[in-house]
């Protein structure tokens, strides 16, 4: 927030290495603004961008707040194949799209979980570059308040889509925001942080829809040619 002349000017900064999607909204009574509140915006990878001039402070009881979600809000899919996210075990899907134990969200409805030693190399599914890591966990267990406290990396794809690769283990994650990265190379290790009941890779691929992240169906091309998944029921 940034006061000038009687107004405040409302600027949202982005940290991660690729496009986000911010709304800066008013609980209580909305004060005047430009563009009224709520205000959207599209925040460029390591960029700043005013979301809205906002007049005199909000009423008493009132406050701004601003929420974020990664990636560009308008985003074209098209038909991709991705390639086999671990490289150098037998694994096997212990859950697929729809799964009951975790995969029920929007954010989650077409994610697989992996099953795989602690130490698996991860690898790149397609191309992309390295939006966002998250490296400083070091615990994992299937307790609900470890959830959001998994080490992961995100990758962004060309088209905008996003693939999300979590539960990476301890000082396992390799790569860095901003590296490009090609199909098949490494980007960490396997491992079992955050909510997790046994060490597996979570992947899903991800788009921004409407301010929250929803995931997407994709193909995949495994270890015995290309994998069937079925469609979650509602």
């Amino acid at each position: 927030m940034e006061p000038r002349d009687g107004a405040t000017l409302a600027w949202a900064e982005n940290r991660l290495a690729g496009p986000i999607e911010v709304m800066l909204h008013a609980t209580g009574d909305a004060p005047p603004s430009d563009p009224a509140l709520p205000a959207r915006a599209t925040v460029p990878a390591r960029g700043r961008t005013l979301v809205a001039r906002v007049g005199p402070s909000p009423a008493r009881g009132a406050y701004l707040n601003l929420r974020a979600v990664p990636g560009h809000p308008n985003v074209r899919t098209g038909d991709v194949e991705y390639g086999w996210p671990l490289d150098g075990a037998p694994v096997r899907i212990a859950q697929g799209w729809g799964g009951a134990s975790s995969h029920r969200d929007a954010a989650n409805r077409h994610a697989i979980d992996l099953t795989a030693p602690v130490g698996t190399p991860v690898v790149a599914a397609r191309d992309g570059v390295v939006m966002q890591v998250e490296a400083g966990f070091t615990h994992g267990a299937a307790d609900p308040r470890l959830d959001g406290r998994a080490n992961f990396v995100r990758v962004l794809h060309d088209d905008g889509t996003m693939a999300l690769y979590a539960h990476l283990d301890a000082n396992g994650v390799f790569v860095r925001p901003g590296d490009r990265v090609r199909r098949g190379e490494r980007l960490g290790l396997s491992g079992s942080t955050g909510f997790s009941s046994g060490p597996h890779l979570h992947f899903v691929v991800q788009a921004n829809r409407g301010m929250r992240l929803e995931s997407l169906p994709f193909r995949m091309f495994g270890p015995g040619g290309v994998l069937r998944f079925h469609e979650p029921g509602p």
